[in-house]
């Protein structure tokens, strides 16, 4: 009896999994992915933040990155042995190890780089007559008593710098050392004696005992000084002649600072912190910048006097280089918002699929238990436990798995993002299971579009979501992309322009289908009536699925742009810096490149054309045009400096005071602009005849002739139609603008004037341009062989440096992740559109090969069928992704992408494009998926026969 109890209660659940043990295992590898892809994501911003502030910190200068506090020297009111025991070790020491202690969270310091002492702010004029003077000019030189010398250096000749004796005021002779580089530039050796005045008795003497060098010399111990590293060789500010002299730093002992306050060199004390950036995390990154400015100039500030004395001052770049971090990730973080809303709402789509899959497969059971008196609240509750008995383990492991593939990262929105996705799987399997239940339903009703038609409420339901989304875009149309920072509206346009194609497309569609269906029912054969009528009728093209093919297309093809674009930005601004796939130029600006090497160059193997430049920067515009027009234009605003920033103007007309002039040889400039993509190029405009033709041997120039130019359109407004007299190096004439092009190769400014290099006085190029692949040693080697002075460029070189920093790196990973999964989970929603309506495809081939259908007929029918879907699914994503590149393209700025971090790159704003290979691919490849699909589907039903299929009393 015991046992028939037992038997007859057997556990609702147990029986359930024994039952269909495979759905489980395949629903709890989807929760699993699912789950793991949620939490690894805010993990993996997590770490790419972390890394991208970390190097920034690195990789900034020391001087800038430090943290340092500084106060003046005691004051002079103070006695003579407490002003000397304020600037002794033992006291910076205990000072350093205070302010040490005290720097707040989360900024640390590198303890081992840490260095305290006292330094001269005013530089010495030293006077030795063995030191060398450039320009007649001594050297001015520093004087420096830190802590950590022997540490941080390795002593190449001589001795340490000692103090036998105590250092007081009074002292007269100290020990000092110097390194190999401050020597070397000199002339010091040990036992080089330097002499610093005093206020009060006979100079102070200085005596080198050692030759130094550093340990590390890029670390921040020397970096925060360079020049107690390596002497510096600047102009005299105060000369009215081009003169410059030698500065440095001398090392002193560490105890012989109380020997500079006899100076009058306005000694100081410093404790010198640099950070260490091995803690710091991507999150850390606003709390560091308060921390900060709190020490710069709040009550940070006020503990550091404190401990310091009431005169210090906190100084440090830190905060400069943490806002810049800011910027790149405020810049970044819209573009992985649009790929995490993207992906995040097709998983979600896909999981809510895998419960009206679910939910199909049982309606008939579920039908039965509800006729024989089964409540919603009893048959919710146990889909409920049966469905979280593995969908909670599932996406409770896919947290650990996340942590253990990203390992620096917040736990808790890795948490909560697992968890989310445990709970939305727990909550839509047994309810969508459980609404097809609310009344009792008949056994044997068709289930396609033709009697299953939607209900009012659905029909307004979807009304109400297709006029919220059309508002949102509307919206976010009228307010714009480019607030800044991350916004929910902003980054989820391609799942409200998804969500309105879906609403559309799958009303709209079946409706053309059936209107084709007439025709092909006249022809002969019956395989494309049957395929058309069953592709307008099937419930397999529900919006679920067309929802989740558009969401993961338009996501796919904003990705691809995105890459695309940040390559095509390299590639850009490359040529930009270039020109030309190769350059050679003269180191300076008005260095001339000889016929010899232009010819060596030219016949060079893999050459395919070469044009020769005469660039001439800071050609003043004539008074009339420079000085009518725009305000603050006056007579010192027509300055003629030269190189390549003298057109400070800008870009627009009013700026245009000083241009830069480009001799050129239009036929082989026509050929360059057309090889490198530059604005077609109307060399027959310059064409050199009559007076500007070259000039005769023997004749003599005049500044009446009229040379034709091709300017920028901001020198073109300038100077209008008029003609104006110009003063160049390459001779003097008029000039009179006949065209305009944007761009000139070679150059990024937007103020120039294009001539016919054959119309000037001096015609010799400064610059050579070359298109084709020519080697990078035969080239050099030919400019080498004409002198040092000139200088090779290779386009290929150039865009090696734009290599992608931490941040950019781990944002290009994300996004190649993101379009990989939503790839991944559109096939996963077209097999279960599929899956849903496969028993009743098998059944009708079953039917049809009774009726004499082939199998090859068979396998037509149902690719067929699936292709109208699948070419809808295609055509809604390509104008998905396309309208959502439209809405986001206004706020998107992918320079921080692309060209962030690389000195001397052009940061003008690149705007996000479409690209038609991203477009493309994925939406053909969705059309390839779901016919490979169908298939592979034909196949598997042809091998099963139709008794198989075919029942008695079967009613499917």
């Amino acid at each position: 009896m015991r046992d028939g109890k037992r038997a007859a209660s057997a556990p609702w659940i147990r029986t359930r999994l024994r039952t269909a043990p495979g759905a489980a295992v395949a629903l709890a590898v989807l929760v699993l992915v699912t789950a793991f892809l949620a939490a690894a994501f805010p993990r993996a911003v997590d770490a790419y933040e972390t890394k991208g502030l970390r190097h920034d910190i690195r990789l900034a200068d020391a001087g800038r990155s430090a943290v340092e506090v500084s106060r003046p020297q005691p004051g002079l009111e103070l006695p003579r042995e407490q002003r000397e025991a304020g600037v002794r070790t033992p006291e910076l020491r205990r000072i350093g190890g205070a302010l040490g202690e005290a720097l707040p969270e989360p900024l640390r310091a590198d303890m081992s780089s840490v260095a305290y002492g006292l330094r001269t702010m005013k530089p010495v004029l030293a006077t030795e007559p063995w030191l060398p003077r450039p320009d007649t000019v001594p050297p001015q030189l520093s004087y420096t008593a830190q802590t950590g010398l022997k540490e941080h250096a390795r002593l190449v000749k001589g001795a340490w710098p000692t103090t036998p004796d105590a250092v007081t005021a009074g002292s007269r002779a100290v020990r000092g050392a110097v390194t190999q580089e401050t020597a070397a530039a000199l002339n010091m050796k040990v036992g080089s004696a330097l002499r610093v005045p005093t206020a009060v008795g006979g100079p102070l003497t200085v005596t080198i005992t050692g030759i130094l060098a550093p340990r590390d010399p890029g670390g921040s111990y020397w970096s925060a000084d360079p020049l107690a590293r390596t002497p510096s060789l600047i102009p005299d500010p105060a000369s009215p002649f081009p003169q410059n002299y030698w500065t440095g730093t001398v090392l002193l002992a560490e105890d012989a600072g109380p020997a500079l306050l006899a100076t009058a060199t306005e000694p100081s004390l410093f404790w010198r912190f640099p950070p260490d950036p091995s803690a710091l995390t991507g999150p850390d990154g606003a709390r560091l910048t308060a921390v900060v400015n709190s020490l710069e100039s709040g009550p940070g500030l006020l503990k550091v006097r404190a401990i310091a004395g009431d005169t210090a001052e906190v100084l440090t770049g830190l905060g400069h280089i943490v806002q810049a971090n800011a910027r790149m990730r405020d810049a970044i973080s819209p573009v992985i918002a649009v790929a995490a809303l993207g992906i995040g709402s097709v998983a979600a789509v896909v999981l809510v699929m895998t419960g009206a899959l679910i939910a199909a497969r049982r309606k008939a059971e579920l039908a039965l238990m509800r006729s024989r008196g089964g409540s919603l609240r009893g048959i919710g509750g146990r889909l409920l436990a049966e469905t979280a008995v593995t969908v909670v383990p599932a996406s409770a492991l896919g947290l650990p798995l996340a942590v253990l593939a990203v390992g620096e990262g917040r736990w808790w929105p890795a948490a909560l993002a697992a968890a989310g996705v445990g709970l939305l799987v727990c909550v839509a399997l047994p309810l969508r299971t459980t609404l097809q239940h609310i009344r009792p339903t008949l056994h044997g009703a068709r289930e396609d579009m033709v009697s299953a038609r939607p209900s009012r409420r659905r029909t307004v339901a979807e009304l109400t979501l297709l006029v919220l989304a059309v508002g949102a875009v509307t919206a976010l149309r009228r307010r714009g992309t480019s607030g800044g920072g991350t916004d929910l509206l902003v980054s989820g346009a391609p799942v409200l322009v998804a969500l309105i194609a879906a609403l559309v497309l799958v009303r709209l569609y079946p409706l053309p289908l059936r209107l084709a269906a007439r025709p092909m029912a006249r022809l002969r054969g019956a395989i494309g009536f049957l395929s058309l009528a069953r592709a307008g009728r099937s419930s397999a093209g529900g919006a679920l699925p067309l929802l989740a093919l558009l969401l993961a297309l338009a996501t796919a093809a904003f990705g691809g742009s995105v890459i695309a674009g940040i390559g095509d930005a390299r590639d850009d601004a490359a040529l930009t810096a270039v020109g030309a796939d190769a350059r050679v130029s003269g180191r300076s600006e008005r260095a001339t490149l000889p016929d010899e090497l232009v010819s060596t160059v030219r016949d060079l193997d893999g050459v395919r054309n070469a044009a020769p430049l005469r660039i001439e920067f800071g050609v003043a515009m004539p008074e009339t045009a420079a000085g009518g027009g725009g305000a603050g234009s006056g007579p010192d605003d027509s300055g003629t400096e030269t190189g390549p920033g003298a057109d400070t103007g800008g870009g627009d007309a009013a700026g245009a005071r000083a241009t830069t002039m480009v001799g050129v040889d239009p036929a082989s400039y026509t050929r360059l602009a057309r090889t490198t993509g530059l604005p077609d190029f109307p060399s027959g405009l310059l064409k050199a005849t009559g007076p500007s033709a070259p000039l005769p041997e023997g004749a003599e120039p005049g500044p009446e002739r009229v040379l034709p130019v091709i300017a920028s359109p901001a020198v073109a407004t300038r100077l209008g139609k008029e003609q104006h007299a110009v003063d160049t190096l390459s001779g003097d004439f008029k000039v009179q603008v006949v065209g305009t092009v944007e761009r000139v190769a070679s150059l990024a400014s937007t103020n120039f004037l294009i001539v016919n290099s054959a119309s000037l006085e001096e015609r010799a190029p400064t610059t050579l341009l070359l298109t084709g692949a020519p080697d990078a040693g035969k080239l050099r080697a030919a400019a080498d062989g004409n002198g040092e002075e000139f200088v090779v460029q290779l386009r290929s070189e150039e865009r090696a440096r734009y290599v992608d920093t931490p941040m950019q790196a781990g944002a290009g990973q994300i996004y190649l992740a993101a379009v990989a999964a939503g790839a991944g989970y559109a096939l996963l929603a077209v097999l279960l559109s599929l899956l849903q309506t496969a028993p009743e495809r098998k059944t009708l081939l079953a039917r049809l090969r009774t009726m004499g259908l082939t199998t090859g007929q068979g396998r037509r029918l149902l690719a067929f069928e699936a292709t109208p879907q699948a070419l809808l699914a295609a055509g809604g994503g390509l104008l998905t992704g396309w309208a959502a590149i439209v809405l986001l393209s206004p706020g998107i700025d992918l320079v921080p992408l692309a060209l962030a971090g690389v000195a001397g790159s052009d940061t003008s704003p690149v705007t996000l494009r479409a690209d038609l290979w991203s477009l493309a691919l994925p939406a053909a490849g969705v059309v390839a998926l779901a016919a490979a699909v169908a298939g592979v589907q034909a196949w598997w039903a042809s091998r099963r026969g139709s008794i198989t299929e075919l029942r008695a009393g079967d009613s499917r």
